[in-house]
């Protein structure tokens, strides 16, 4: 993904990108509204990340300019105004969504998958209903998992492990995004839970769980 993220506190900047970054995609930083539209002119993005509070054209504009540009880009906003006002009005003049400071950092990637997805047609895409990887095929709607047209029964935390692996093959994910993902953001940190579950997995889906591979002090990627 390619993505443009305009906020004007370096520190937090800093953070933001550094942190997205290490999920592989690509980022273009803009310190202003007037960077930031100049960017958007130039360049091509799957998302924009838009802080609201920002010198000389604020976020607001920024956002009222690329839609009256007819730009289709998603548009997160990123703002420490949280009142249900601000939601609203930022929703009204073309953002997508709307994440208020501070924020969960997976929380933000999530956002910015869904945002990536709803953009590509994946509501009906990826939402649609079959994924399949090898002789593996995986049946969102009936929730049947089958190996060359045999199907197998995975608990359900099996299946929303493999539909993890299946949305984002070729990505590596980290055992803590996983837990994240799989058993939420209250799951103990320390648990080899993650390991114990990939292992299973692997069992019950035969020899395509040698596309799960493993990253040593890392995490999984599926191939």
């Amino acid at each position: 993904m390619n993505i443009l993220l305009v906020e004007d506190e370096a520190r937090v900047a800093d953070f933001i990108r550094r942190g997205l970054a290490a999920e592989g995609w690509s980022i273009d930083h803009a310190a202003s509204g007037e960077d930031a539209l100049e960017h958007a002119a130039t360049n091509t993005y799957d998302v924009i990340l838009l802080d609201l509070m920002l010198p000389g054209i604020q976020g607001q504009d920024v956002c009222r300019k690329l839609r009256a540009r007819k730009s289709k880009t998603p548009i997160l906003m990123l703002t420490a105004l949280d009142s249900p006002e601000e939601k609203v009005e930022g929703l009204k003049i073309g953002a997508d969504d709307y994440l208020p400071k501070p924020f969960d950092f997976d929380e933000l990637i999530a956002r910015v998958e869904a945002l990536h997805r709803r953009a590509n047609g994946y509501a009906a895409g990826l939402g649609d209903t079959i994924i399949t990887c090898g002789t593996l095929t995986f049946d969102r709607t009936s929730l049947q998992v089958s190996i060359a047209g045999e199907e197998i029964q995975l608990s359900k935390k099996e299946r929303d492990l493999l539909l993890l692996f299946l949305t984002n093959v070729g990505r590596v994910l980290s055992r803590e995004r996983i837990l994240n993902a799989v058993w939420g953001l209250n799951a103990d940190p320390l648990t080899n839970v993650v390991d114990v579950y990939v292992g299973r997995l692997r069992r019950k889906i035969g020899a395509e769980g040698q596309r799960i591979v493993t990253l040593r002090n890392v995490g999984y990627r599926m191939t």
